[in-house]
C-alpha cells in the first residue's frame, strides 16, 4: 500500500497556518509517506455566500491562484527523489456557479494530478452558508432555515450526489472530500438519526462505482471536538473497499504537525480488509 496523504493544505489557506511548505513535507518524509497531494482551497465567485464577515478566511483571491500553483511546481522539483510531491486543489461544489469551477479546471488542468471535491456550502438563511464553520452559526443560518437536522442532512447529501456526478468528468484523479462533513458539530447539535445516514451513504455507493470518483478518507473530524470520529465511518470504507472506490488517506492538515493525523486508524482499516 502506498502511503499517502491526499488532503493537506498550505500558507495560501487563509484558515489555517502560514507555516512554509518544507515545514509540511519534512513531517511527512519523517513519517514515511511516499506521495503527499498538496489541495489548497481555490477562490470563489466573488459574493458567493450571505456570511460576509468570513469571507477572507475561505479561500485564496484569484490573482493568488497562479502563485500557488507556481508554489506547488517548486516544491515537486525542490522534493523530487525524496517524496511524490502532487499538485492539487480543494474545489468546492458551487450549485449556479460550475461554470467558475470549469474555468478553473480548463486553465489548470495541464498541471493538476488531484481534486478534492467538497461540499462545504449548503443554501441557507439569506443566502449560501458555510456549513463548518460554527455550531451556533450553523444553528442560526441553516438549521433554523430547515427546520430540522433530518432536513438540513438530505440537503447536505443532495449536494454530495450532485457532486460525485458532476466530478466524474474530471480527467484527473478525484475523489469527494470528507464525506460525512455533516457530522462535524453532532456533539452540539440535535442528534441526527444514524439510519437516515446510512440510508444515504448506501445510496452512494453505486454513484462512486459507476462515477470512478474516489473517497477522501478523511481524518479531520477526530481532532474537533464536536465531532471526535473521521469523516468516513469504518463501515462505509469497508464497504467502498469491497466495490473496488478508490479510498485515499487525508490528514486534512491545516499546519505541519498535523500531517499523518489519523494514519495509524486508517491503517487499521486497510489491513483488516486486508486480512
Amino acid at each position: 500500500m502506498l502511503k499517502w496523504d491526499g488532503h493537506t493544505h498550505t500558507k495560501f489557506c487563509y484558515h489555517g497556518s502560514d507555516a512554509a511548505q518544507e515545514l509540511y513535507l519534512e513531517r511527512a518524509i519523517e513519517l514515511g509517506f511516499e506521495r503527499y497531494t498538496i489541495s489548497e482551497h481555490p477562490p470563489l465567485p466573488q459574493g458567493w455566500i450571505a456570511d460576509h464577515d468570513i469571507w477572507d478566511e475561505l479561500a485564496m483571491p484569484e490573482e493568488e491562484l497562479p502563485l500557488y500553483m507556481a508554489y506547488v511546481q517548486e516544491m515537486k522539483r525542490a522534493y523530487e527523489g525524496r517524496i511524490e510531491v502532487a499538485a492539487g486543489l480543494e474545489f468546492d461544489y458551487l450549485p449556479g456557479r460550475l461554470d467558475y469551477t470549469e474555468r478553473m479546471l480548463d486553465s489548470w488542468q495541464d498541471e493538476l494530478e488531484d481534486v478534492v471535491y467538497s461540499v462545504h456550502y449548503l443554501p441557507g438563511r439569506d443566502g449560501m452558508r458555510c456549513l463548518d464553520f460554527k455550531a451556533e452559526h450553523f444553528k442560526a443560518q441553516l438549521l433554523t432555515y430547515y427546520g430540522s437536522m433530518e432536513r438540513v442532512v438530505d440537503e447536505y447529501y443532495d449536494h454530495v450526489e450532485a457532486a460525485i456526478e458532476w466530478a466524474a468528468r474530471f480527467p484527473m484523479r478525484k475523489r469527494i472530500g470528507h464525506i460525512n462533513l455533516i457530522e462535524k458539530f453532532n456533539q452540539a447539535l440535535p442528534e441526527i438519526d444514524e439510519g437516515l445516514i446510512r440510508s444515504r451513504l448506501e445510496g452512494m455507493l453505486p454513484l462512486l462505482v459507476k462515477s470512478g470518483v474516489g473517497v477522501d478518507v478523511n481524518t479531520a473530524g477526530m481532532r474537533v471536538a464536536t465531532c471526535g470520529k473521521p469523516y468516513v465511518p469504518e463501515w462505509f470504507l469497508a464497504e467502498c473497499l469491497k466495490l473496488g472506490i478508490p479510498c485515499v488517506y487525508g490528514s486534512d492538515s491545516h499546519k505541519p504537525e498535523q500531517v499523518g493525523f489519523g494514519w495509524d486508524w486508517f491503517e487499521k482499516q486497510i489491513s483488516g480488509r486486508e486480512g
